[in-house]
């Protein structure tokens, strides 16, 4: 099993950023969520605040960082599970550091972004008009009302 974290960052006007996979890379040209691989002894969390920094160029706390849902999905050759969290507070300006191709995205238009397999479900999440669910284990409410 591949633990990968993944972020819905979303601006003061409600968008999320996508991210181009690049060329060269395993499903290159799809969208995603920034995120990367959570590595050996670190929290999901960090492994987000490291990938940001590296991928983006921006800064994210722990504390800015809200569990909203997660994804589980067998790919032929192994299997991922993802945890989504959705951020609005960062320092810095998002920038392509990595060459992917970077897009803020009402989350009504999401859908019409080819996405990886695990990644099409959470679509559906932050498209919501409202979240009904509960409270995250880290006992933070889901935070969807305003997204969208």
């Amino acid at each position: 099993m591949i633990l990968v974290a993944a972020v819905a960052l979303v601006d003061a006007d409600g968008r999320v950023l996508l991210a181009q996979r690049p060329e060269g890379k395993t499903m290159a040209g799809l969208w995603e969520f920034p995120g990367g691989k959570v590595d050996a002894g670190e929290t999901p969390e960090a492994a987000l605040i490291r990938e940001l920094a590296e991928e983006l160029g921006i800064d994210v706390t722990a504390s800015c960082l809200a569990p909203f849902t997660f994804a589980s999905h067998s790919y032929a050759e192994f299997h991922l599970l993802m945890p989504l969290y959705v951020c609005r507070k960062w320092s810095g300006i998002p920038t392509a550091r990595e060459g992917q191709r970077l897009r803020w995205v009402r989350p009504a238009r999401l859908g019409e972004f080819a996405m990886p397999p695990a990644d099409k479900p959470l679509v559906a999440m932050l498209r919501a008009p409202s979240c009904s669910g509960s409270a995250s284990a880290g006992g933070q409410a889901r935070q969807c009302a305003d997204i969208g």
